[in-house]
């Protein structure tokens, strides 16, 4: 066989290898917008990283007060917070402090906290369930993964209960049968309230 030709079947295999290599490869994941949305939990491990600040990097344990304790600046607090929020916090509490000009913050959840939340009453199957990591869920989807309402239900008038961490007490009422049926009076507010950890959802029987 003349070398020209050699030289060119070989040179058309490598290159079909090597495209045959970057099609089997996995693509890099993209950027994960969810991630940042998250919000942060008591007890939730976070790590934080500061661009060219090594010796500030830091891991810490969102405490009962809904804080972290970090180098120089001591505790901020960032329960309840975005990721990308809690961020802004701390990157607030180092220019504050006088400790650094322009602070770059990452924030990384090493380990999640228990997120739980609890439906009671009138569905099919009450108990526990576990919130979905750097996802929401709305009552209408509570409800459906708990099986449905029982013939009984009262779904018009769907009790949610929510604690703060100061003690404080607050009760959401969702129309969720409109929802659930489509219904013109349902309102769309009512779902995009978000479940939060702690939260205890009640489903009342309706009076005949």
């Amino acid at each position: 066989m003349p070398k020209p030709i050699f030289i060119f079947l070989l040179v058309g295999a490598c290159l079909g290898f090597s495209s045959l290599r970057a099609q089997t490869q996995p693509a890099a994941p993209a950027d994960n917008q969810s991630s940042l949305a998250y919000k942060v939990t008591l007890t939730d491990l976070l790590r934080v990283d500061i661009y060219q600040e090594d010796d500030l990097r830091t891991m810490s344990r969102v405490d009962a007060k809904g804080m972290v304790n970090l180098p120089l600046v001591g505790e901020v607090t960032v329960v309840g917070l975005t990721i990308s929020d809690a961020q802004k916090a701390v990157e607030n509490a180092y220019r504050d402090g006088r400790y650094l000009r322009n602070p770059q913050v990452t924030i990384n959840v090493e380990s999640y906290a228990a997120r739980e939340i609890s439906i009671q009453g009138q569905v099919r199957s009450p108990g526990r369930y576990p919130l979905p990591i750097e996802t929401s869920m709305t009552v209408l989807e509570l409800v459906t993964r708990a099986g449905g309402f029982t013939d009984t239900a009262k779904g018009t008038a769907v009790n949610i209960t929510r604690v703060s961490l100061d003690g404080k007490k607050k009760v959401f009422t969702i129309d969720v049968d409109s929802l659930l049926k489509g219904k013109d009076r349902a309102n769309i507010t009512d779902n995009s309230l978000m479940l939060e950890p702690g939260d205890i959802v009640f489903v009342p029987e309706r009076l005949f």
